[in-house]
């Protein structure tokens, strides 16, 4: 059983964010960019991040979303998540067990992402953009780094 990125890891992420949120439901799409948003809230000028930034950040959000959907599997057959549709595709809500099952774990890691997902709502509602481009601007900030890091070139412009 890998412990990092589980399904049940990335649920219980999942679960807190959307306990952040309750009663109001999110997106897929919201819950990948909130869930970058808690882990790296340094890089968004927020709160110390709960995870380091890596090389392969730029891969994370690709995975995000695969994970994130089995991780809400999980918490849906555990009875603390719910699905509802609407007339934008499929949103997520925690059940009204969900924050209660929060509230029993005692784990500073915990604690951490429980304080990061109200800044990162807080973010997110404060933005004029949508998910997709709010992730945008991730993967833009990602290039810029990675470009500042190439060596400079013979003839290249400032």
């Amino acid at each position: 059983m890998r412990a990092l990125n589980s399904p049940l890891e990335v649920g219980v992420r999942a679960l807190v964010l959307l306990a952040a949120s309750f009663p109001r439901p999110l997106d897929l799409a919201q819950l990948v960019y909130l869930d970058y948003a808690m882990l790296h809230s340094g890089e968004m000028d927020g709160p110390p991040s709960v995870h380091p930034s890596l090389p392969a950040s730029p891969g994370e959000l690709a995975m995000k979303r695969q994970l994130l959907e089995q991780g809400l599997v999980v918490l849906m057959r555990a009875g603390l998540a719910d699905v509802q549709t609407n007339e934008g595709g499929l949103m997520y809500r925690a059940s009204e067990e969900g924050p209660g099952f929060l509230d029993l774990l005692e784990a500073p890691y915990l604690a951490a992402l429980r304080e990061r997902a109200q800044w990162a709502l807080a973010f997110h509602n404060r933005m004029p953009t949508d998910g997709r481009a709010a992730m945008d601007d991730i993967t833009q900030r990602w290039m810029d780094a990675f470009e500042s890091r190439l060596p400079r070139r013979e003839g290249d412009d400032d």
